[in-house]
């Protein structure tokens, strides 16, 4: 069987040196600095015991040079997958399944959806089409990620915590596809049970990263200063509780409750969300994925969000300032 992990960021730098460590036949797509490293030295993952192991595994640029494979796992931000979309049919046979692992709602919520508002597509997602184009519904199956890392150097995963990957299709149902997935995330080490309601795993997450994500990038603050702040930990429960008005009316239910999530983010530690990472790293933030998309299903359903409003106009600000300035934001420690 053959594999392809489309960006070897942090989590797909994980899921490739798993999988690949485990036998089974994986490429990695990646470009620059963290391409050539993984070429010249292998994929190296420092695990939280501080245990490390190296994959040494092919990597290349393009989905052209990767081929047709049997699973693809998509694990680039959400914001890149629609100029990566067209390209990713090189990496499609007949059969080929594509297994979904970024944060936020994704453009696929809708497709094959038993519930209200079916096959809308949503804009904040796959503003054009572009997408939903290229990338069938019966590819896909959506994987939750709940483990926490970062790539602290080309080449360089260090895995902070977590190993759950639960996987499910977008009907519900438990198909040989996914199965297979299930299966190799497993081998490969993973705790990967296949649910019912992969939808409302995806709020479940969600609810995280729409509040604390943006909320640490706009602190500097780890996601444990967040959580025992009184001032910041009323906002995420706020900005949660209108989320989950909305979730409620598209017949999702969440099982945990916002206090349970909370505390879960707390127990992290001192853990830079990715959103934390990507603006001191000068990179693009992924405000759709992660808030813009839950106002868009707000004013679709008619439920207003006023703190999620404010936090991602906050954001976006951030955002429009570090790029008219072609800058980066990160604390300097003062010295005396």
């Amino acid at each position: 069987m053959k594999i392809a992990v489309v960006g070897a960021g942090a989590i797909g730098g994980l899921l490739a040196a798993r999988l690949a460590n485990n036998g089974l036949d994986v490429t990695v797509i990646d470009r620059g600095e963290h391409l050539a490293a993984i070429n010249a030295n292998g994929l190296r993952v420092v695990h939280p015991d501080g245990s490390e192991e190296v994959a040494g595994l092919p990597a290349v640029a393009t989905c052209g040079e990767a081929g047709a494979q049997d699973v693809v796992f998509l694990s680039v931000k959400a914001n890149q997958i629609e100029g990566l979309a067209p390209s990713m049919r090189a990496l499609f046979n007949h059969d080929t399944t594509v297994v979904t692992t970024q944060n936020g709602l994704p453009w696929w919520y809708f497709q094959d959806f038993n519930g209200p508002h079916r096959n809308y597509r949503l804009c904040t997602a796959d503003p054009n089409g572009v997408i939903e184009a290229n990338i069938e519904p019966r590819r896909i199956i959506g994987c939750v990620v709940y483990p926490a890392g970062e790539v602290t150097a080309p080449g360089v995963i260090k895995h902070v915590e977590g190993d759950r990957f639960p996987v499910g299709t977008l009907d519900g149902s438990e198909s040989a596809r996914v199965q297979r997935v299930s299966e190799m995330l497993i081998k490969a080490g993973f705790k990967s049970p296949i649910l019912a309601d992969i939808r409302s795993e995806i709020w479940l997450r969600l609810w995280g990263n729409m509040s604390l994500n943006p909320i640490s990038a706009l602190t500097h603050a780890t996601l444990v200063d967040i959580c025992q702040e009184p001032s910041t930990r009323k906002l995420a429960a706020d900005m949660m509780r209108e989320a989950a008005t909305i979730a409620g009316t598209l017949g999702v239910t969440f099982r945990v409750s916002i206090e349970k999530r909370i505390a879960g983010a707390e127990k992290v530690g001192k853990h830079k969300t990715s959103t934390l990472q990507d603006i001191e790293a000068g990179r693009m933030i992924e405000i759709d994925a992660l808030i813009g998309s839950v106002i868009e299903l707000g004013e679709l359903t008619g439920i207003a969000t006023p703190s999620i409003d404010a936090v991602r106009a906050l954001l976006a600000l951030l955002q429009k300032t570090m790029l008219g300035q072609h800058a980066r934001s990160v604390l300097v420690p003062l010295t005396s």
